[in-house]
């Protein structure tokens, strides 16, 4: 099947041929000619399988096969969760409107807000925007939503997990009734069907890859290391093996800075990326990763959400992540579009379980391996994954304990306390005092 197949006009083929694409992804097969019928549609698949177009080609067949006043009022919105989300797709839709006569921009915070607002007194047909900034222009006047024909929610799990939701609801508060919705998800979690029940008509479910699945590609590897040992392996692992082009997860922004530091020291170009960040520091940081000027680019989660690097071979987790989705987002930075790609972790004895989470998550077995002069020594106990509850963290420590002997139970009414215990009034057990 050819992108002429899905039904889209020739101006849009001879754009998308340019960037070198001649067979659409089963996600743009799938959810494309739906949306050209105007349908809402609710659509999962793994990143890296071209759901930015799925979703930018048909809405811009919509913007240029309808005639819109001179003023150009927004009829589109795209909504992200990060900035450099926003910026990537906004790059897309330029590159893909190239040949038909649509105006796009794209806003999110921490930049001047002047020149947005200029941008969009000129008339915008497609907007790419993040929620907070979204919000606090139209607090400001600067746009309205009394037009929009079509609003896409891309990576609307993150907005979700990031707690946009609330952000979410009041701009759709602004809009009209009567429009297409066009949700996209990595994953169809509970909270993402709750959402799209508020929000879309009789949705199109599309979904070309089971949930939280991985792409095919991706050759999982596991090296068990302690956890002050991290640093060093993470350098050796560079320089033996002349690593040209790595993405490294950390768990915190503080790691992120830390490692990147570290990293620099021993003579490795670097750059951290994270919401502290300024958003031209992120930008720079992200441009000299994808030009080759600096090898090592270290993020978190939220930061690199959404990040489209093209043919990178290689992600590590210097940290595991405590919610097992998030090792699945992580991952998908490589083995993108087909591509091979190796996604290694370095797991300390605190991660056990949070490891354990992940192959339940992915139903396969991630064989660890020790490295010579690294061998662990690490007795510090597993810490809880997100998806463990407390009752059920603590029962499995309990079944560990040794002899198997239950441990004894706490009092838990004051018939049960021994003789001469305390009240429990503060730490002393002293006396009430008259108020």
């Amino acid at each position: 099947m050819t992108f002429s197949d899905l039904g889209l006009s020739a101006a849009l083929v001879k754009a998308v041929e340019e960037k070198g694409y001649t067979k659409p992804s089963p996600i743009q097969e799938k959810a494309i000619p739906h949306i050209l019928e105007g349908k809402d549609i609710l659509a999962s698949a793994q990143t890296g399988t071209g759901k930015t177009a799925g979703f930018t080609l048909p809405v811009l067949q919509h913007l240029a096969a309808t005639k819109h006043p001179k003023y150009r009022p927004l009829r589109a919105l795209v909504l992200t969760p990060t900035r450099e989300l926003a910026a990537q797709i906004y790059d897309n839709i330029r590159e893909y409107s190239k040949y038909v006569n649509i105006k796009s921009a794209v806003v999110f915070g921490g930049v001047n807000a002047k020149p947005q607002i200029a941008t969009l007194k000129n008339g915008v047909d497609i907007l790419v925007a993040t929620p907070g900034r979204l919000l606090d222009l139209h607090d400001r006047k600067a746009l309205s939503f009394k037009r929009i024909d079509v609003l896409v929610l891309d990576e609307a799990d993150r907005m979700l997990d990031m707690g946009f939701v609330r952000d979410i609801n009041k701009l759709i508060s602004f809009m009209p009734v009567k429009r297409q919705n066009l949700l996209f998800s990595a994953t169809f979690s509970n909270d993402i069907k709750k959402l799209a029940s508020g929000i879309l008509n009789n949705p199109v479910s599309v979904e070309t890859a089971p949930q939280n699945s991985t792409a095919k590609k991706v050759t999982h590897k596991v090296f068990k290391v302690d956890k002050g040992q991290k640093t060093a392996f993470t350098i050796k692992l560079i320089k033996d093996n002349n690593w040209k082009q790595v993405l490294i997860f950390t768990r915190t922004k503080h790691g992120a800075n830390k490692l990147t530091e570290k990293l620099i020291k021993a003579g490795i170009t670097a750059a951290a990326i994270h919401g502290n960040k300024s958003q031209g520091a992120r930008t720079k940081a992200l441009k000299n990763f994808k030009d080759n000027s600096i090898k090592i680019l270290v993020a978190t989660d939220i930061a690199a959400r959404g990040l489209d690097i093209p043919l990178l071979p290689y992600v590590v987790n210097f940290e595991l992540p405590n919610v097992p989705e998030d090792y699945v987002h992580r991952i998908g930075r490589t083995g993108r579009a087909g591509a091979a790609g190796e996604a290694i972790s370095l797991v300390c004895s605190e991660e056990v379980e949070y490891q354990n989470e992940i192959e339940k998550l992915l139903k396969e077995k991630l064989k660890s391996t020790i490295v010579e002069g690294f061998e662990p020594t690490d007795t510090a106990p597993p810490k809880r994954a997100a998806t463990q509850s407390k009752g059920s963290f603590n029962k499995k420590s309990k079944a560990r304990s040794v002899n198997g002997n239950k441990p004894k139970k706490k009092p838990h009414f004051k018939g049960n306390k021994p003789a001469g215990s305390t009240s429990g009034r503060g730490r002393t057990g002293a006396p009430k005092k008259n108020r």
